[in-house]
């Protein structure tokens, strides 16, 4: 997993799982805390997640809220947009584009 950027737009890639975890999660953090206004998430580089990878998406949600922030996701891969609209998290956090669900290919 690698994570380049600044407090306002990171790129997100390879696989953001149990093992990458801990190590997202203090860079994404440090990001939400010093930065204001939105902070863009570019998962157009993202392989794959977890449900641990997907629980750290949502603890920087809530962080950038009580922040005065929000957290923004950007270029999502339709794979992961399938995750987000089955969990139904496509209804609260925030995509840029949004998902247009009708037109994410069935598995």
């Amino acid at each position: 997993m690698h994570i380049r950027g600044d407090h306002a737009e990171l790129v997100v890639g390879g696989r953001l799982d149990v093992r990458s975890a801990a190590d997202a999660r203090t860079v994404l953090h440090t990001a939400v805390d010093d930065g204001v206004g939105d902070l863009v998430l570019d998962l157009s580089e993202l392989d794959s997640w977890d449900a641990t990878g997907l629980g750290v998406i949502m603890g920087v949600h809530r962080r950038a809220g009580r922040c005065g922030r929000r957290l923004v996701l950007r270029d999502v891969p339709p794979q992961m947009q399938r995750l987000l609209v089955a969990t139904r998290l496509h209804r609260i956090l925030s995509i840029e584009g949004g998902i247009g669900v009708e037109s994410l290919p069935r598995v």
